[in-house]
């Protein structure tokens, strides 16, 4: 079986190479396992950000509405500030018309 120390140099470096080969695909087994956590990873992070991004675009969107419609409301209190001002100033030029003709009245 063994004849010559040659023989005994094949088998070790047949072994020698079955755990070089042994090792790599270990190594290169964690090191897929390693990169597909890591693309997991990554998916989950742009799956969150593109949450935030939708939220914040809904949230813009709410502001943007809100914010026309903070317009129109302060458009319909103007207007009716100045209703309450014509009627007031007709209420006191009725009042003043009546003051007015007492006195002539009196004289």
């Amino acid at each position: 079986m063994l004849e010559t120390s040659r023989d005994v140099l094949n088998i070790v470096l047949a072994v020698s190479v079955f755990g070089v080969s042994f090792f790599i695909c270990w190594g290169l087994f964690y090191f897929v396992m390693i990169a597909r956590q890591m693309f997991r990873g990554v998916k989950e992070i742009r799956d969150r950000m593109n949450r935030v991004d939708e939220a914040v675009k809904a949230f813009k969107e709410k502001i943007e509405s809100s914010a026309s419609m903070l317009f129109l409301i302060g458009e319909g209190v103007k207007k009716m500030v100045d209703i309450m001002k014509s009627k007031g100033s007709e209420k006191n030029g009725d009042e003043d018309d009546e003051r007015s003709e007492g006195k002539k009245h009196k004289n």
